[in-house]
């Protein structure tokens, strides 16, 4: 198919994810494929080899070597790549700059995720809705369906196939749950038997950061996420900064019955990191005092954007 209009797809790779990066690559070239003028789609990486924070277990490997492998992973391509080496770099500065740096180049904006799959009809789909709305409504949100989740404010985003399934604490193995790790092939089975999309409009924001899509006329009116939301709940804070400029008037474009994949507890997530501890990826992450510190002010600071109250910052995260 070709595209009528420019898109830009971003992602943040730590050190750490070199491991699982390319089941997301796979997925985002199956997408490429159906695509007959990909040049319309600019796809960013950005790969972070700092080591303020997670410090690599030179007992296990080296940055070196995973450097190498990151480049030989993304080096072959029409990627636009980059490294850095001497800043905290994370998912809440990338996607702030992303936005700014491509908003005025694209159309549309996609965050893409190491730990996510992309549909293989992402591109297709998207440039069918923005042809179809951009006059109307030039300025809006869309989504893919997600997985169960844990309450029903979630409802309206959930593929048709996982909503009516029960939500399981701490549950590994049934494949509509929130941890359970799907692969493309499982993905592609929902995915490739629609032949007519569910698309659902809503004026109620419900979104989380991994795949989702928006014009880039919300960013160059204004929308971003603020530099005070320094490390994590990026996602919403950008929600918020939409509703307070826009209200109720930007509709979220839901597509029901395509699935995106997000797998948040994939073993592959958080690789040779020395001094953490845990079997899952969340108590790896958790088991580093810093991260509970940073996470919990950056949360703050996202819910206060609007209120008269100082920000945190990294300085407060390691100040004793």
């Amino acid at each position: 198919m070709n595209l009528k209009h420019k898109y830009a797809i971003g992602c943040l790779v730590q050190w750490y994810e070199v491991e699982i990066l390319e089941e997301y690559l796979q997925s985002l070239n199956n997408a490429l494929e159906l695509v007959s003028n990909p040049k319309n789609i600019i796809v960013d990486f950005h790969v972070s080899m700092n080591q303020d924070l997670e410090k690599i277990d030179d007992d296990i490997n080296t940055l070196e070597k995973i450097e190498a492998k990151l480049k030989y992973i993304l080096g072959d391509s029409f990627f636009n790549v980059d490294f850095t080496y001497d800043k905290i770099y994370t998912i809440a500065d990338y996607r702030r700059d992303f936005n700014d740096y491509y908003c005025d180049k694209v159309d549309v904006l996609m965050w893409g995720e190491t730990d996510s799959l992309i549909p293989k009809q992402t591109f297709l789909i998207l440039d069918g809705v923005h042809e179809q709305v951009k006059d109307k409504t030039p300025k809006y949100i869309t989504t893919f369906g997600i997985c169960k989740m844990w309450d029903e404010s979630w409802k309206q985003i959930e593929h048709t196939e996982f909503t009516d399934k029960p939500f399981i604490e701490n549950d590994y193995d049934n494949w509509w749950s929130l941890k359970y790790t799907m692969n493309i092939d499982e993905m592609n089975n929902f995915n490739d038997k629609i032949t007519e999309l569910d698309v659902q409009v809503s004026n109620s924001f419900k979104f989380n950061g991994c795949g989702l899509a928006f014009s880039s006329e919300l960013v160059k009116c204004g929308a971003n996420i603020p530099r005070s939301v320094f490390f994590v709940h990026e996602d919403t804070s950008f929600m918020l900064s939409v509703q307070k400029l826009f209200g109720d008037t930007i509709p979220q474009y839901i597509i029901k019955n395509i699935l995106i994949v997000h797998n948040r507890n994939h073993p592959k997530k958080r690789m040779y990191g020395k001094g953490e501890t845990g079997e899952t990826m969340n108590l790896k992450r958790r088991s580093n005092d810093w991260y509970v510190k940073a996470s919990k002010m950056s949360e703050e600071n996202c819910y206060n954007t609007f209120n008269q109250i100082k920000s945190y910052s990294w300085g407060d995260v390691f100040d004793d």
